[in-house]
């Protein structure tokens, strides 16, 4: 793996930032952003490497940084049987070259990306929402979006079609007594019939002197 990733780095050149070996097994690249197509059809094309499929690209989301977000390449090459992981940095604004003319496939995936994190690609002609619906606010992968979103959608029977509202939670009124299972329960199941044994036998008996 570090022979695979010196020999990748050495013929990239400044595409190429940073090469790492995670869990002593995965081969991972830091690419310039503004160089990652050029890179991608060297790793596809150079008979060292062959990677002729790219099996994933995906967003991680870290908002605390400048540059929150990582695109995520997943590259495989069966030629060889080896793998590479190459990962670029971007921010809201600024657009990552579309990968779509090195592999055609790559437009699903940048299609993905951009409707989750809101990554933009530039050069991608299908730039659409692929997983939620057309009128969908915000992209639900980052890490400040609400959990109950922007909108919710709903078919009125009235209007006889599908309507988008912003989201209303109705919470009920609900009276919390706050005590812990045991402090809240005073007997238990069969406790019922140690009572009524006891009462028997203190009428057999009688009072105690």
């Amino acid at each position: 793996m570090h022979e695979l990733g010196a020999t990748i780095a050495a013929a990239a050149g400044p595409a190429v930032q940073e090469v790492f070996v995670e869990r002593g097994q995965e081969l991972v690249l830091r690419a310039t952003r503004e160089m990652i197509v050029p890179l991608m059809a060297m790793l596809r094309d150079d008979p060292r490497f062959a990677f002729e499929q790219v099996m994933d690209i995906c967003g991680v989301d870290y908002p605390e940084r400048a540059e929150r977000f990582e695109v995520v390449y997943n590259l495989l090459s069966l030629a060889l049987n080896q793998r590479v992981r190459v990962i670029v940095s971007t921010d809201e604004a600024t657009p990552v070259p579309s990968v779509a003319g090195v592999w055609p496939a790559a437009t699903w995936y940048e299609r993905e990306c951009w409707d989750m994190y809101g990554v933009v690609f530039a050069g991608l002609t299908d730039l659409r929402r692929l997983l939620t619906d057309y009128g969908f606010e915000g992209h639900p992968l980052r890490k400040d979006f609400p959990l109950t979103g922007h909108v919710e959608v709903r078919y009125d029977e009235e209007r006889k079609q599908v309507v988008y509202e912003p989201v209303a939670l109705t919470q009920d009124f609900r009276n919390f007594d706050f005590l812990s299972p045991w402090e809240g329960m005073t007997t238990l199941p069969g406790d019922e019939k140690v009572h009524l044994i006891r009462g028997e036998r203190g009428q057999i008996e009688g009072p105690k002197a």
